[in-house]
């Protein structure tokens, strides 16, 4: 089972290929996806989100002086100078989104999402019209990432620099790029906005309903196309792989400006690494129950918990002493109502990390200490 407590952020929705993506975020927004079902262009420009609107030097910190919004374009057009050349268009039989050279090998790292069932891939660099041919290295939909390699990749490859996502913080200047509406080599400008969000994405073809821990929150603008793309820092490091946006559900799902999330780098480079070198994911990184389980409804036919099904031999549930037919309804302190909830409350929690689990047995209350897990692989 994934990991992740129960996240303050918006709830997600679609998920196309130039619109795939409906991912929900828990609280009250939808979440869409940001490949594009559509391989043409749209006619309007990308849009800039409302980010900061302070001055920020190279470091991004604020530069109250004259002459100090010249700098921050300065820094901007360095920013994009430096990281724009590594960013793709990849194009599906079923729509497009965006990538980032991984290496200078041709790997490509991109959104699983993005890639869906697809196994072969025309790949356009920035600053070029020249389709390449791609196919697919491995995937793993349970992070929303994948990789594809170039056939005959071309020289002078420009892979980009991963960050340190633990160095993320807060009102940091980002810069969004990729290809939203099919628009190639597009940038927009924000702040980050929030770490550590929690985000569910809804099962849909190709993508078996993901569970993210850890995103970084951005006011960047991020549209369909965009997924797959980079998400940069002032010091023109990739900071998190562009995923989702988020749209309204009261207003028709009408776009809610400036909310949009990455995946963080560290995680991105953690999965691809293996991706590259085992063609699968073998560390997860992810934390885990060591059960089966799932959602348990009360007798009035509500969601009341998670019931546990079967518990792995030797695995922390089993070590703690949880059974089958416990009905695990607290993770923590956040409530468990269902099978997702208690997916969500293990997204960002760590392996092994000590977590107090609250359960029901024989209609008595009681608690475990369960040092968490590994998220098994396929």
């Amino acid at each position: 089972m994934p990991a992740g407590p129960r996240p303050t952020g918006p709830k997600a929705v679609d998920r196309r290929p130039l619109a795939p993506t409906a991912v929900a975020v828990l609280t009250a927004l939808v979440v869409a996806g940001c490949s594009s079902g559509s391989s043409s262009s749209s006619s309007s420009s990308s849009a800039s989100s409302s980010g900061a609107t302070a001055s920020a030097g190279a470091s991004g910190s604020a530069a109250a002086q004259p002459g100090g919004g010249n700098q921050l374009q300065s820094d901007y057009q360095k920013v994009i100078k430096d990281v724009l050349p590594s960013v793709v268009q990849i194009t599906t039989s079923t729509g497009l989104g965006s990538g980032i050279v991984y290496d200078d090998k041709g790997d490509i790292v991109t959104n699983a999402h993005v890639v869906g069932t697809a196994t072969s891939f025309t790949v356009t660099l920035a600053g070029s019209t020249k389709p390449l041919d791609a196919t697919l290295v491995a995937g793993y939909p349970d992070s929303d990432l994948a990789v594809i390699r170039l056939s005959s990749p071309p020289g002078g490859l420009r892979p980009a620099v991963f960050g340190d996502s633990n160095k993320v913080e807060l009102g940091q200047i980002t810069l969004a790029m990729g290809s939203p509406l099919g628009l190639s080599s597009s940038v927009t400008q924000g702040i980050v906005s929030a770490t550590g969000r929690t985000v569910s994405e809804p099962r849909t073809e190709g993508s078996p309903g993901a569970v993210i821990g850890n995103m970084v929150q951005t006011s960047a603008a991020i549209n369909p196309g965009n997924s797959g793309g980079a998400l940069v820092n002032l010091d023109s490091q990739v900071i998190g792989i562009n995923t989702l946006a988020a749209t309204e559900p009261e207003a028709n799902g009408a776009a809610a400006p400036g909310i949009g999330f990455a995946i963080p780098a560290s995680t991105v480079t953690s999965i691809t690494d293996q991706l590259i070198k085992d063609g699968k994911v073998t560390n997860s990184g992810r934390a885990a129950l060591g059960i089966t389980a799932r959602t348990y409804f009360d007798q009035n036919y509500r969601p009341a918990g998670a019931v546990v099904v079967a518990v792995a031999d030797g695995g922390p549930a089993a070590s703690a002493g949880l059974q089958p037919g416990d009905v695990i309804t607290r993770i923590g302190d956040t409530p468990v109502d269902s099978l997702n909830s208690l997916t969500t409350a293990l997204a960002s929690l760590a392996p092994g990390s000590k977590v107090t689990v609250t359960y029901s047995r024989d209609g008595r209350s009681t608690t475990a200490e369960v040092t968490l897990g590994t998220l098994a692989t396929p």
